[in-house]
């Protein structure tokens, strides 16, 4: 029988730049992390759509007051933060499992096209956040004519 060896982290044959990078492949895809430990923290999912006159970011934040949640635009980044709380335990009750994640979370993203800050429209509803971001009028695709 094989007997299983702990794998060392420092011992690793992956270097710190490898890690990182690969850390930023798999949180560009919502995967969890092969070397951070504490990748436990609650990150929530979030759509982004786009039309010809706005662009859509829609996540997924249940049980969060929308008073706890704050959301900024500067340079085109997008920034929404916000916490899920704790819910305090009663006296004399004692867990056996805690599965749903809690705590502060941040998630930055691009956006693809620059928006108007000043007209951005946010919205809660059933657990889910909606911003509608609209274009500003020189990021909107405009018809070209070709003349022959």
């Amino acid at each position: 029988m094989l007997d299983l060896v702990p794998w060392e982290r420092e011992r690793s044959l992956i270097s710190r730049p490898y890690r990182s990078l690969l850390d930023s492949f798999f949180e560009e895809f919502r995967l969890p992390s092969l070397f951070r430990e504490e990748e436990r923290e609650w990150v929530p999912a979030l759509d982004m759509s786009e039309t010809d006159k706005e662009i859509i970011v829609q996540m997924e934040v249940p049980g969060i007051d929308p008073k706890d949640i704050e959301v900024t635009l500067t340079n085109n980044i997008l920034t929404i933060k916000g916490e899920k709380k704790l819910e305090r335990k009663e006296e004399g009750e004692d867990f056996h499992r805690i599965e749903r994640r809690y705590g502060a979370f941040s998630r930055s993203i691009r956006l693809p096209v620059e928006v108007n800050a000043d007209a951005v429209d946010a919205t809660y509803k059933n657990g889910v956040l909606k911003l509608v971001l609209p274009k500003t009028e020189e990021s909107r695709a405009k018809r070209i004519e070709v003349k022959h």
